[in-house]
C-alpha cells in the first residue's frame, strides 16, 4: 500500500454527480408522480493513473451505483463524469460504447456474471471480437490463453462451460474478460465477496500483480475494510448517497475524522487478542434513514454520537483537513 502523491496523471475527474430512481408506492395511482430516490448524491473525486481507489460504506449507501455510473451504466441525473478529458455523461450511445474498452467492470457474483450458453473461451474473446473485428480466430484464441494462463486458469480449459467451474475460478474467468482489450481503468464491484477467505486472497494479489503489470487504475468497492485497507492508495467512505470522508489508506485507517469513519474503523478485528480485548467498538444506533426522505443539513445527524444542533441546518461538503489529501464532509472537525 503506497502513499499517493497525486504525481500522475489524473485520468477521471467526478464533479456532482448524482444519480435518481423514481419509486412508486405501493397501490399509488398511475398518474401521481414517482418519489425520488437519491441514490448518489453530489460525489466529486479524483482517479489518478494506476492507483486504486477504495469505496467502503453500508449496504444501500449507493457504492454499486457510483461505480456504474462511472462507466456510464446508469445515467447521470447531474454532474460530469470526465474521462481522458471527455465527458462520458454528454456523449451518444456510438461515442460510448467506443471508450468501454479503457473502461471495463468486475462483478460480484462471478457465476451470474457470465453466460452460462457460451464456452469461456467465448466468453473471454467476446471484447476482442467486438472491438477488434479485424483479427483472426487463431489470433483470438492466442490472446485468449495467454490470458487465461495469466490469471492462473489451464489454456485446455478454453472449451469448458461456466458451471464447471468453482467461483474462484469464475471470477478469474470475469478478470481475464475485463482486461483482455488491456483497459485503463477497471471498475471492481465486491469482487470478492462471494469467495471463500483462502480465494478471496489469491484473487487479491492476482489484481495487485495485474494492476502493477498493466498500469491498471483500480476502483474496489467492499464490505470488508481490511481488504480495502490491504489493497487501496486511498479510500473513499460513503453515506446515505454522500461521500463523508476522502483520505490516504494509511491516514484514513490510522487517524478517521468523521463519526461515521470512526464507527466503521472500530469494527475491524485486530490480530492482537489484548488490544482487541481493551479496544472500545463505537456502536451505531437507529437504522439507516431512507434516500427517499434523507434527514435535513447532515444526513448521517440523526445516528451521529458527536450530533449539534447547526448539524440539522447546513448540509456539509467535502473539505481538506491535514493537508491537501485528507477531505471529510462534517460541521464539527
Amino acid at each position: 500500500m503506497n502513499k499517493v502523491t497525486h504525481t500522475k496523471e489524473k485520468i477521471l475527474t467526478v464533479r456532482d454527480l448524482r444519480v435518481q430512481f423514481g419509486i412508486r408506492e405501493e397501490g399509488a395511482w398511475p398518474w401521481q408522480k414517482p418519489q425520488a430516490l437519491k441514490a448518489v448524491d453530489g460525489i466529486d473525486l479524483d482517479i489518478y493513473e494506476g492507483e486504486t481507489l477504495g469505496v467502503v460504506g453500508e449496504s444501500g449507501c449507493g457504492k454499486s451505483t457510483l461505480a456504474r455510473a462511472l462507466i456510464g451504466m446508469l445515467p447521470a441525473r447531474t454532474g460530469s463524469v470526465v474521462w481522458m478529458g471527455k465527458d462520458l455523461t454528454k456523449m451518444g450511445k456510438k461515442e460510448l460504447r467506443s471508450k468501454r474498452q479503457e473502461l471495463q467492470m468486475i462483478f460480484q457474483d462471478p457465476l451470474a456474471s457470465l453466460n452460462p450458453r457460451m464456452n469461456i473461451g467465448d466468453i473471454i474473446a467476446e471484447p476482442l471480437t467486438t472491438f477488434h473485428p479485424k483479427l483472426s480466430g487463431l489470433e483470438v484464441k492466442t490472446q485468449v490463453q495467454a490470458m487465461m494462463k495469466r490469471v492462473g486458469l489451464l489454456p485446455n480449459l478454453i472449451n469448458r462451460y461456466p458451471h464447471e467451474f468453482s467461483g474462484g475460478q469464475c471470477q478469474r474467468i470475469g478478470i481475464a474478460r475485463a482486461l483482455i482489450l488491456k483497459p485503463k481503468l477497471v471498475i471492481c464491484d465486491e469482487p470478492v465477496s462471494a469467495l471463500d477467505v483462502s480465494i478471496q486472497a489469491q484473487v487479491i494479489n492476482l489484481l495487485k500483480e495485474l494492476q502493477q503489470e498493466m498500469g491498471l487504475a483500480l476502483v474496489f468497492i467492499a464490505h470488508d475494510l481490511s481488504v480495502v485497507r490491504h489493497i487501496s492508495d486511498r479510500v473513499l467512505v460513503m453515506y446515505l448517497g454522500k461521500a463523508v470522508e476522502l483520505a490516504d489508506a494509511k491516514a484514513l485507517y490510522t487517524n478517521p475524522k468523521h463519526p461515521y469513519t470512526k464507527a466503521l474503523m472500530s469494527a475491524v478485528p485486530i490480530p492482537d487478542p489484548k488490544i482487541e480485548r481493551n479496544k472500545k467498538i463505537q456502536l451505531l444506533h437507529g437504522d439507516l434513514p431512507s434516500p427517499i426522505n434523507p434527514p435535513s443539513g447532515c444526513v448521517f445527524r440523526t445516528r451521529c454520537p458527536e450530533v449539534q444542533a447547526q448539524c440539522a441546518d447546513k448540509c456539509p461538503t467535502l473539505e481538506p483537513v491535514n493537508g491537501d489529501h485528507h477531505e471529510v464532509s462534517c460541521l464539527l472537525v
